[in-house]
């Protein structure tokens, strides 16, 4: 019986969809994170019931009560006061505006991107495009520079480039259904990570969400990165069974 047991929770455990590798690209080191955005509950976080700005993941977790989180990471930039730069929209509503000019820093560097969710999807577009075509988004974070876009790197991606952090961000699949979250376990620069989402993971675009304050949170590799609180978090968050 307990050998059955085993088999069942390894199949269950293989069947979700949420997985996490490690993997070596270009001679760097990167953990990976491929949701099923057609299967999971992937949403945006930011504040609590309180209104208090959550920006870690003790925090979501304590807020989520009985829900598990099983998988959690920073989620686009943020001022002082840890409020998003940019669009942020959370359970329909929206909190901060699209915004389609140029700017200081890595967000200003155009194209920058936005990350739509839906119940059943997940797509990244790049500013511009969002606006014109105004997808119904339950969630949505606006971050950048955009990493990849239409299957091309951002053009002011150097392969020389002198600046390097540890960094993180997402891509998905042409038809939505897949998003893919990666952080870099050493500092790489935009180029390498840029690269990371066209050539190996081979998807047509992708965002950057932040570098040195980037986190990663997923259990099942007892992983669970601390730091200083940051802004808007995502997560996969599952019902009490």
């Amino acid at each position: 019986m307990r050998g059955l047991m085993f088999i069942f929770l390894m199949v269950a455990s293989q069947a979700r969809g949420v997985t996490c590798d490690d993997i070596i690209f270009d001679d760097h080191a990167f953990t990976v994170c491929k949701v099923d955005a057609a299967q999971e509950d992937l949403r945006l976080f930011h504040s609590d019931s309180n209104g208090d700005v959550m920006g870690s993941f003790l925090s979501l977790q304590a807020e989520l009560g009985e829900k598990d989180v099983l998988f959690a990471m920073n989620a686009g930039m943020f001022y002082a006061d840890r409020a998003p730069v940019g669009l942020y929209k959370e359970g329909g509503e929206t909190y901060s505006a699209l915004v389609t000019s140029a700017g200081p820093g890595n967000f200003g560097m155009l194209p920058n991107g936005v990350l739509c969710l839906t119940s059943q999807s997940a797509h990244v577009y790049e500013t511009i495009q969002y606006g014109a075509l105004a997808p119904a988004c339950r969630d949505a974070t606006q971050s950048g520079p955009m990493l990849v876009i239409d299957g091309q790197l951002h053009p002011r991606l150097l392969p020389d480039g002198q600046s390097k952090y540890i960094r993180n961000g997402v891509g998905t699949s042409p038809d939505g259904r897949f998003a893919y979250f990666a952080i870099s376990n050493e500092v790489v620069n935009f180029h390498t990570f840029g690269r990371l989402f066209r050539d190996h993971l081979a998807l047509p675009n992708a965002l950057y969400f932040d570098g040195k304050v980037s986190r990663l949170y997923m259990p099942e590799i007892q992983r669970a990165d601390a730091g200083f609180r940051v802004g808007a978090l995502i997560a996969v968050i599952d019902e009490p069974h």
